[in-house]
């Protein structure tokens, strides 16, 4: 049995994840930054529960079409910088699997969710806000969609793989 905590994030459209995993790359101190680019649904599930929450997201994930997202803006977050992501299917699916989970989240996963891809984090405050300022001069909003969910394992470093369950592709 394996105790180290269980992230759950959502694997997202390849067009999404290489725009915003780039700008990760480009704006993330790079000393700090051991991840791509990712969307986390919750932040700490029980490890010593992974055959049940696997079951969990494969079945829900089984029965689930790819959710639409829309990349609808950036938020500050004071000492970095984010884009904001809007997908009432997400925050669906995230209510079904905060419900199935209730009794093991740890309150960060209690709190109340907005999704979000962070592209900088840890930098000083007018540093973010510069790369906040320059983003919001260009942006777009744009599309995508969820393309799986994604389980980790984390001992402190980079994130370890601990499974994907594709979402039902229709047609």
């Amino acid at each position: 049995m394996d105790d180290a905590p269980l992230i759950l994030s959502l694997g997202l459209d390849a067009a999404s994840f290489s725009r915003l995993n780039r700008l990760r790359q480009a704006h993330f101190p790079a000393a700090r930054n051991h991840l791509d680019a990712h969307l986390t649904l919750f932040h700490a599930l029980p490890g010593a529960m992974e055959a049940e929450i696997a079951a969990s997201l494969a079945t829900l994930a089984a029965g689930s079409p790819p959710p639409p997202l829309r990349f609808a803006g950036l938020r500050s977050l004071g000492r970095g910088v984010a884009f904001e992501v809007e997908s009432p299917e997400l925050s669906r699916l995230r209510g079904l699997l905060a419900s199935a989970f209730h009794g093991v989240l740890r309150a960060q996963d209690r709190q109340g969710f907005r999704p979000h891809v962070t592209v900088q984090n840890k930098v000083d405050p007018a540093v973010a806000r510069a790369l906040l300022e320059e983003l919001r001069a260009g942006f777009l909003p744009w599309d995508g969609q969820g393309e799986a969910l994604l389980l980790w394992r984390y001992r402190g470093g980079p994130w370890e793989p601990a499974g994907a369950f594709p979402f039902q592709v229709e047609g």
